[in-house]
């Protein structure tokens, strides 16, 4: 089993469209049962709250229900995922030092890597942004931001796990 973690902030915005919409591609390829993911935050402010309700509208306004309760990374994390997907440069930061000061050597860049390393669109920005304090329509725009880069990948995921649909 392929483990994947999204990883933002407070794990209430950014970090829970991309696991849903990463979860849904998934299971559109008929790969539930070789991939899995989850979402975490750097900072422990909405341990066991539901997803920002902007963020919950936006995506059941695409067909996806938001069911996950915060949760702050922990150390079992860096062990358990097999790759460590970040939002922004910030909480990279954080992650590769968590796993620098537990594991005594940087992480591989197939481990922990910023989302948008996969966005098609990135034309050079690579933070997906954080929504929180903007209105309603930006929830939007990150929802393209992280459908368009986990669609690459859950490609790339397939390509290098040479992994292939359950018929």
């Amino acid at each position: 089993m392929i483990k994947v973690l999204f990883v933002c902030l407070g794990n209430i915005c950014r970090s829970p469209i991309a696991e849903a919409t990463f979860r849904e591609i998934v299971k559109q390829k008929g790969l539930a049962d070789k991939i899995e993911c989850d979402s975490a935050g750097t900072a422990g402010y909405h341990i066991g709250q539901l997803p920002d309700h902007r963020t919950m509208k936006n995506a059941e306004k695409h067909g996806l229900k938001l069911t996950h309760k915060g949760r702050k990374i922990s150390l079992t994390d860096l062990d358990d995922f097999n790759h460590i997907v970040v939002m922004d440069e910030q909480n990279f930061e954080d992650v590769y030092e968590l796993y620098y000061k537990t594991k005594h050597q940087p992480p591989a860049a197939e481990k922990v890597f910023l989302l948008r390393d996969h966005d098609p669109e990135t034309r050079g920005i690579k933070e997906v942004p954080d929504p929180y304090y903007e209105s309603e329509p930006f929830f939007e725009e990150v929802y393209q931001i992280v459908w368009r880069s986990n669609e690459v990948l859950v490609e790339h995921l397939i390509d290098k796990y040479h992994l292939l649909a359950t018929d």
